[in-house]
């Protein structure tokens, strides 16, 4: 046999017996990567995907693509992820109503807690309650007030029935002493807030960083937040804990899921570059004018934030009564 062809056909066998793991890959990503965000636009998790998509691809070195898809409380958007190869190419941003989707199980639909890999805590926020200018209510003790006067009767706006806002809200009016409101749900923070300045429902529960623009432009009316300070975007908006709820505090949170069994060496390199975008200069000064507290937290504490949000969570949900079909 010519030496050239024997080397040839040694070198095919060698490479033939190589376990696949083994051999030469091309370095983590070299393809756009796709991010999911399972909420209709205009909410606080997809203005989060675009304030940080330019550094995002920048450091990753390929073309980050956002994907809306929103439905059912975010649990459309996180069973495509889900589906998704576990190779770090299609990855979900999701706020705490993952948490809640979780803490408020669907009969005879899966888990999603499982089926993923926490990358990173992205942000904390503060959860808002807004009005509309011909409401009548000035403050939120207006609205303490026409709740307990009319339990039940005062609608409230929330991103679907077991939606973070949703529970938040629950918390809030259970410190508040046990007030009761009509929930009325959408499909996300976009359109509660386009309903509620049209003055088709009474309050509104967003990200409160969603509804800081049409505050500035006068057309909603910030009534609290749920954190423990005041937000620097609107500092004359109160906490619940200053006003009706002593003591009351609860942020909610933007992260960074991987399909689970994506490799260890992919999710280090995801968080990694995760802190290194909302870091950045530029997006940092946009975060913090929304309200955002950038965080950046390791997969570990991360996984362990989630896992204490769905106690919290389901907690709330138990003590009055919400399941998913409610």
């Amino acid at each position: 046999m010519p030496l050239a062809r024997r080397n040839l056909l040694l070198a095919t066998l060698g490479l033939a017996a190589t376990p696949r793991s083994l051999r030469a890959q091309a370095p983590y990503p070299d393809r756009p990567i796709r991010l999911i965000v399972p909420w209709p636009p205009g909410g606080a998790v997809g203005v989060l995907a675009r304030a940080m998509q330019q550094a995002l691809s920048l450091e990753l070195g390929q073309p980050v693509v956002i994907e809306n898809l929103g439905g059912a409380s975010g649990r459309i958007g996180g069973q495509a992820a889900a589906r998704a190869a576990a190779d770090g190419y299609s990855l979900l941003l999701a706020n705490d109503t993952f948490a809640a989707t979780e803490a408020l199980p669907v009969p005879g639909t899966p888990s999603l807690r499982h089926a993923f890999t926490p990358v990173t805590q992205a942000i904390t926020a503060a959860q808002g309650f807004f009005t509309h200018p011909r409401s009548g209510l000035k403050s939120v003790q207006d609205f303490a007030a026409a709740a307990r006067a009319r339990p039940g009767v005062l609608n409230v706006g929330v991103p679907g029935i077991g939606a973070s806002q949703h529970l938040t809200s629950e918390l809030m009016l259970r410190a508040a002493g046990g007030l009761r409101v009509e929930y009325v749900p959408y499909r996300g923070g976009g359109p509660v807030l386009q309903d509620l300045m049209a003055g088709n429902i009474d309050v509104g529960v967003v990200t409160f960083s969603a509804g800081v623009p049409q505050a500035r432009d006068g057309l909603l009316v910030p009534l609290v937040v749920t954190s423990a300070a005041r937000p620097d975007s609107l500092p004359e908006v109160p906490t619940a804990a200053e006003t009706i709820a002593p003591g009351f505090v609860q942020d909610t949170w933007i992260g960074l899921f991987a399909p689970a069994s994506t490799p260890s060496p992919i999710v280090t390199r995801l968080h990694q570059a995760v802190r290194v975008a909302i870091a950045d200069p530029a997006v940092r000064q946009v975060l913090e004018g929304l309200g955002f507290a950038p965080s950046g937290l390791d997969p570990a504490a991360f996984a362990s934030q989630f896992d204490q949000t769905i106690a919290t969570f389901a907690g709330i949900a138990q003590e009055r009564g919400i399941t998913a079909g409610s």
